[in-house]
């Protein structure tokens, strides 16, 4: 039987974005109501809602335009469709406290630990309890990030992507910015702000799905992020 792990999520108006990208605002544009001339209802029934958002809201895939000035042809809409249809593994750094770096061997060990390995094309999900701890508080923008070495060792795996809860990959101000360049340099993208990556593991390999809009010229989009179980041996 396929078993299909959500990996997102939810967008709401308000909802916790990074703090230079605009606020995400939902109202009702229209109600069936307004479109079958009911006037005398107390009950209002949404038939479309209008949404203001960056695509950098919620559970998200960066292009590779969005890494830096250098690699600004790539949008979202030119990259394969194969660098979000993939396997996947995931990595338990649950250990990691707040602004604290993932480094290379922090990598390698959760490997070890799970018995797991990374194979070309991959997507790499890297768990650290993160969402569960901190979503909506002061301190759900200060979480554990990557290093630039570590990034860069995922990138010589040839892996597709990396995911992370956080709302952002590298630690703001200390790695972010040069993990994003390196995925630019070396053509692999990440996820940010995923959830339920505790279901995942000790599971083995799975399916991993996080298809992106077809956003013209795009700097990234959001997902819907999926694991699935069961669909066949990897």
């Amino acid at each position: 039987m396929v078993e299909i792990i959500d990996l997102s999520q939810e967008i709401f108006s308000g909802m916790p974005v990074y703090n230079s990208l605009p606020e995400v605002r939902m109202e009702m544009y229209a109600s069936h109501e307004e479109w079958d001339g009911i006037t005398d209802s107390n009950t209002v029934s949404p038939s479309v809602y209008k949404l203001d958002m960056s695509e950098h809201t919620g559970t998200h895939v960066d292009s590779l335009s969005h890494m830096a000035r250098e690699f600004r042809g790539q949008s979202i809409d030119t990259m394969p469709l194969s660098m979000f249809y993939t396997e996947g593994v995931c990595l338990d750094l649950s250990h990691k406290g707040l602004m604290e770096l993932i480094e290379t061997a922090d990598l390698v060990s959760a490997c070890s630990k799970g018995n797991l390995s990374i194979k070309k094309g991959d997507t790499v999900l890297i768990y650290t309890d993160h969402y569960r701890r901190t979503y909506g508080s002061a301190d759900w923008g200060r979480g554990p990030g990557l290093s630039a070495s570590a990034a860069r060792w995922l990138g010589l795996q040839g892996i597709s992507a990396f995911g992370v809860e956080m709302m952002s990959p590298g630690i703001p101000g200390v790695s972010n910015k040069e993990v994003h360049r390196i995925c630019g340099v070396m053509g692999f993208t990440h996820y940010e702000n995923m959830i339920n990556l505790q279901l995942l593991l000790g599971r083995g390999r799975f399916r991993f799905i996080g298809l992106p809009l077809k956003i013209r010229g795009g700097t990234g989009s959001p997902v819907r992020a999926v694991a699935i179980f069961g669909e066949g041996k990897f």
